[in-house]
């Protein structure tokens, strides 16, 4: 945790429901104790991957997909967006890994809260904790906030 210096908080932001719902959570935290934010955004390529990947779709039509990079970087900038048009100052961190959590407790280790959705875009909707939120409550280095969406 920061000792000196502005309240630091780490925001693991992925652009689904429950990130959504934290970065806006956190924005409203840095508003009220005038901190910061640092935005995390993982991403990561398949092997034997390669982008923009052009696909056929059933109905006949070509559409390209982008990179997993190109849609963190977009995502990130949204959230930069956000919190500059809300008054917040921020930064963002893009993260090339197989492990969100790990990036996240990475960025963290001079934070003094954490602030992440209950579950990301995993594949197990049912699931009210996802792994990378389990995984960063249970080794953080400060205080984690683990936000709901409101769906």
């Amino acid at each position: 945790m920061t000792s000196t210096g502005p309240f630091l908080i780490v925001v693991g932001f992925d652009g689904s429901e429950p990130s959504q719902a934290a970065l806006d959570w956190a924005m409203d935290e840095a508003r009220q104790r005038n901190g910061q934010l640092r935005f995390v955004t993982a991403w990561n390529k398949p092997p034997m991957a390669w982008y923009p990947a052009v696909l056929e779709t059933a109905a006949g039509e070509i559409a390209a997909e982008e990179s997993p990079e190109h849609i963190a970087r977009t995502l990130q900038g949204e959230a930069l967006k956000a919190a500059a048009d809300g008054g917040v100052t921020a930064s963002g961190q893009l993260v090339d890994t197989h492990s969100p959590a790990s990036a996240i407790l990475d960025a963290a280790k001079d934070a003094d809260l954490i602030v992440v959705g209950s579950r990301g875009h995993g594949g197990f909707p049912g699931l009210h904790l996802g792994s990378v939120s389990t995984q960063v409550v249970n080794h953080a280095p400060c205080a984690v906030l683990v936000v709901q969406s409101k769906a």
